[in-house]
Order: C-alpha cells, then structure tokens, then sequence
C-alpha cells in the first residue's frame, strides 16, 4: 500500500494559532536528523530540559492539546553533514494521519542538482508537502547562488513558501570550529537577492536573525513576498527594534514560532504575552499571517 498523500484537514476558525516552525528530528526507525555530537551540542545550548527528540504522533497530540496547528519539518543536509537526515516521506506520511493539526514541510539537499529538483516535485505531487525548509548554515550554501535557482523556480510554480534558517544557529554551538558550521550562510542579505529574482516566491526568515535583525527587518519591509517568523528565542531576548517593527511595519509580516521541542510552545506564549504587543497585532502573528503564508483561503 502506498503512503497516503497529504491533505490539510485543519479546522483554521477553530483553531487558536499556528507554529510555523516545528522540528520533527526522529523517525520511526529511530534515526535522528542530527549526528551525536551534534545532537549533545544544540541539547547543551538550548537548555530545553524536555525530550530532545518526541515522535511525529507526540508533537501533534501536543499542539491538539493546545488548539493549535504546526509545520513540521526536518533538514536534508546530506552532503554538508555527510549524516543522512530523518524520512522526509514519513514526516508527511504520519501528518497525513494527524491533518487535523499538522502541516508538513519538505526539504532536500540543495547540492544534489537536477535530483534535488526532482526531489521537490515528487515531494510536491506524491506527499503533498505544503513548502520547503532550508538551512543554509547546516547545508553549506549560499542560498543566492544560482546553481540553486531552478530548485525554487519549482516551488515558486507550486506556489508554495520556503523557508530558510537565518542568523546564528545552536547547531555546532560550542564545539571546535562550531562542526565546521558557517554562520555567514544565513545572513538574510542573500535571501534578498533571491526574493527580488523570485518575487512571486513567498519567503520565511526563520527566527529573529541575529547578528543581523536590523537587515532582517529591512529586507521584509521592503520585499513583499518575505516574512519572518519569530521562533528560536524566548521573546523577553527580542531586541528592541524588532518588537517595534513587529508592532508596526511588520504587523502583516511577523509568524509566531517557537523552533518546538528546544523552545517549548508554551514558554515562547507565555514570555510573548508579557512584551508590548498591540491587542489587534497579537491575533495577525498568531495565525492570520501564517494562513496569507500558506495560501489558506477561508
């Protein structure tokens, strides 16, 4: 029997909000997205104290428990890490059977050229994948460099968003040479690039993007085709500018994200809550700019 294509069944009105940004880091055959050493790091750096690794079925009982919905992804980063990554396929297999709160992304390594492209489409048309995670940094790439391009020329034809990791990463933090993971691979200038030749490509930074959130936000005030979402950082640590323009310029722009399980959905609501949000932004981050993202209609 073939896997079951996915379907989105989540019930938008009903639900509370939305987590763009979801980490599934384990498959069924227990084969985890990270290498050991990796994995002790980024445990090591996130401090998270709760179950570095919970099954696809876990994560989506968790987020049903808070009527919430969740992208779920992992990160092919093959060729960089030489370490293979967990199943793209069953990621969306198991979300097919949980569509009532899970939403899954694809991804595939980008230095595998035309079988990279094929990869996509088949991800696209056979699983259902509703968008593409990138990490530049772990899967040592320039994402402006057009050897890349014919890869979001499908999904922009999809019509479906990438997203891509920006600014420091807690993957290799703290070990010599960080794993030989480089940080200048998510300066989001190089998606600015890729945002002006693709403007009908809809692109999502991935957490506040430090060192470079003043560029971060610059590029999603100018480009109408980019967001960002606000995960891997508590938000009391927002820098200040940012919680301005999430208030103002970015208040269609801004994704509420948590980088679930090293930050906890939980605490990431409960230290937004206590920043000075405006009451009508609260609800856009929450869920409205993530169904514009995904190109939800209700």
């Amino acid at each position: 029997m073939s896997p079951a294509r996915y379907e989105c069944g989540v019930d938008f009105d009903a639900i509370e909000a939305i987590d763009i940004h979801t980490h599934v880091e384990i498959d069924s055959h227990g084969h985890r997205s990270l290498d050991d050493e990796l994995m002790a790091a980024s445990e090591k750096y996130f401090k998270s104290g709760e179950e570095r690794t919970p099954g696809i079925d876990s994560i989506a009982e968790h987020y049903r428990e808070r009527n919430m919905a969740a992208v779920v992804f992992t990160v092919d980063a093959g060729s960089a890490t030489g370490h293979s990554p967990n199943s793209v396929e069953e990621i969306a297999e198991l979300a097919a059977a949980n569509n009532d709160v899970l939403i899954p992304f694809g991804s595939v390594d980008p230095w595998c050229g035309k079988a990279a492209v094929e990869r996509a489409r088949t991800l696209l048309e056979g699983c259902g994948v509703r968008g593409f995670k990138f990490h530049p940094s772990m899967q040592g790439f320039e994402p402006n460099d057009r050897r890349f391009y014919p890869l979001y020329e499908v999904i922009a034809e999809a019509g479906v968003p990438a997203l891509f990791h920006t600014g420091q990463t807690g993957i290799g933090a703290g070990l010599p040479g960080g794993h030989g993971i480089k940080l200048r691979y998510s300066d989001p200038m190089l998606l600015d690039d890729v945002a002006a030749d693709f403007p009908d490509l809809t692109i999502v930074m991935a957490h506040p993007a430090v060192p470079w959130v003043d560029a971060q936000i610059s590029i999603a005030t100018h480009k109408a085709n980019v967001y960002l979402d606000l995960s891997g950082w508590s938000p009391k640590y927002f820098p200040p500018q940012l919680v301005r323009a999430v208030n103002s310029v970015l208040r269609e722009k801004a994704l509420l994200g948590s980088d679930f399980p090293v930050i906890q959905v939980d605490r990431w609501r409960k230290d937004f809550a206590a920043l000075d949000i405006k009451p009508e932004v609260a609800p856009l981050i929450f869920k409205e700019n993530a169904l514009r993202v995904l190109g939800i209609k209700r």
